[in-house]
């Protein structure tokens, strides 16, 4: 008889399943800082105004910033809302 409880977790194959990836936004010259930090804001959970202004500068000042780190799914999500409200993404990283 097979007892599930002492099945053994195999990092490697959780981490593969669930990949993580990365969310970053690229400076341009077409969108304001307002509309910036208000669409991450609007779009990343639990994000704070003063946490979305600092992405905000960081992008502008070095020319990106990563503004969600987590499951692919979700990484997927908010980069296409981010996207679809004019801001210029990067490719999704997996991380």
């Amino acid at each position: 008889m097979f007892n599930s409880l002492n099945t053994v977790f195999d990092p490697k194959k959780f981490k593969a399943k669930y990949q993580e990836a990365r969310v970053i936004v690229l400076d341009d010259s077409f969108n304001t800082f307002q509309h910036v930090a208000n669409c991450l804001l609007t779009i990343i959970p639990n994000i704070s105004e003063k946490r979305a202004w600092d992405l905000t500068i960081k992008v502008d000042k070095t020319g990106s910033a990563e503004v969600w780190r987590g499951n692919l799914e979700q990484t997927e999500l908010y980069h296409e809302q981010l996207f679809s409200k004019g801001l210029t993404m990067a490719p999704i990283e997996k991380t």
